[in-house]
C-alpha cells in the first residue's frame, strides 16, 4: 500500500493557472461578456451563480487552449474544466510512475459516467492523444456526447461510447472479453438521496448569499448526483466490482469529494487484495478533493503492460 499526498494547488501542467484573461476570453467566446461582473473588492469576475455563463466560460476556455468546440444541453452538469484537467493530469503521473517518471506515448482509457459534457474524452484526447472509451446509461446523455465528439472531427477517431444498459452495474457490459484499459477515471454521483442533493444545492447557495428562487449552477440529471449509498456506497460497488476485471485494467480511479470517505474505502481496497493503491489530494481554488486509484497488478506487470501496450 502506498499513500501519496500532493499539495492542494492546480497540476503544474494544468494550462489554467493563475487568473483568467478575460477580455481574452471575450474574444473567443463574445456571448461570454454578458455574464461579466465587478466584484465588490472593484475585480472584473464572471456571475458563476448563472448556469449559461458558466457554459460560456468553459466555451472559451476548451476553445482558447484545446481548440475544442462544446455545447451543453439544459439541465446537465457543467463541470468546471481546470480541475477536470487536474485529475487528467495526475493519472498521466500515476501512469509515469510505473516508467521512472516518463509520460507513456499514449493510453487507453474508460470514463465511467462521460456525461452529455464528454469532458473528459475530449481533454484527454487533446491534451495527451490517450485513446478513450466513454460508458453513460443515460440516452440523452449519450446523443448529447457523439453530438460533441462529431463537433470535433479532430478527436473522432480517439473517442469511442458505449451505453450502460444495467443500471446496476459498472464495469460489467461495458468492458469487454478483449478489452485492455490503461486507466480508469470517474467523477461518481455523492449524495445519498435527491432530497440530499437539493439540501447541497441550497446550502452552497446560502453560503454565497443568492437568492435560491435565481438558481445556480448546480444543475444535473438525477443520475450525475445521486445514487443510492452515495457516493461510499458507488465507489464501494466499483472496488468489489473492479475484481472481476483486475487482470484487464492497470489502474482503476475515482474522485472522492468527501474526505471522511478515504478510510471505509482504503479498508474495502484491501479486502479486495490490490496491490497498490493511491490518494492523491487534489485542489482547484477553495475547492478541495482526492483521487482514488488502485491495481491488482506489480510494479514490473504495470511497467510491462506500459511499455507493451496490447494490440
Amino acid at each position: 500500500m502506498i499513500k501519496k499526498n500532493k499539495k492542494a494547488t492546480l497540476h503544474p501542467r494544468n494550462r489554467y493557472q493563475g487568473k483568467y484573461d478575460l477580455s481574452l476570453l471575450c474574444e473567443i467566446n463574445p456571448q461570454l461578456s454578458q455574464w461579466l461582473i465587478t466584484t465588490p473588492a472593484g475585480t472584473l469576475s464572471v456571475n458563476f451563480s448563472e448556469p449559461e455563463a458558466v457554459k460560456a466560460l468553459n466555451q472559451a476556455l476548451l476553445k482558447q487552449y484545446y481548440d475544442i468546440n462544446w455545447q451543453l444541453p439544459e439541465g446537465f452538469l457543467c463541470p468546471p474544466v481546470p480541475g477536470r484537467a487536474d485529475y487528467l493530469h495526475f493519472l498521466a503521473d500515476l501512469l509515469a510512475s510505473d516508467l521512472q517518471g516518463t509520460l507513456p506515448a499514449t493510453a487507453d482509457v474508460l470514463d465511467i459516467g462521460c456525461g452529455a459534457n464528454c469532458i473528459y474524452p475530449l481533454i484527454g484526447a487533446a491534451e495527451y492523444g490517450w485513446r478513450f472509451t466513454g460508458s453513460e446509461i443515460n440516452p440523452q446523455s449519450l446523443r448529447a456526447a457523439n453530438s460533441l465528439i462529431a463537433a470535433n472531427p479532430g478527436l473522432q477517431r480517439l473517442i469511442r461510447l458505449r451505453r450502460q444498459k444495467n443500471a446496476g452495474v459498472i464495469f460489467g457490459g461495458i468492458i469487454q472479453k478483449n478489452d485492455f484499459f490503461h486507466l480508469t477515471l470517474c467523477n461518481p454521483p455523492f449524495h445519498r438521496s435527491a432530497e440530499e442533493s437539493l439540501q447541497g444545492s441550497e446550502r452552497k447557495l446560502k453560503n454565497l448569499g443568492i437568492d435560491e428562487e435565481k438558481g445556480l449552477n448546480f444543475a444535473g440529471q438525477h443520475h450525475e448526483l445521486w445514487c443510492e449509498g452515495g457516493e461510499r456506497g458507488f465507489i464501494g460497488n466499483m472496488i468489489r466490482e473492479s475484481q472481476r476485471f483486475s487482470s484487464q485494467v492497470i489502474w482503476f480511479s475515482t474522485l472522492v469529494s468527501k474526505q471522511e470517505n478515504i478510510k471505509p474505502l482504503s479498508g474495502l481496497l484491501r479486502d479486495a487484495g490490490v496491490e497498490d493503491y493511491r490518494v492523491i489530494e487534489m485542489g482547484q481554488g477553495q475547492k478541495q478533493s482526492r483521487l482514488l486509484a488502485w491495481s491488482y497488478l506489480s510494479p514490473e506487470k504495470r511497467a510491462k503492460r506500459l511499455r507493451h501496450r496490447p494490440a
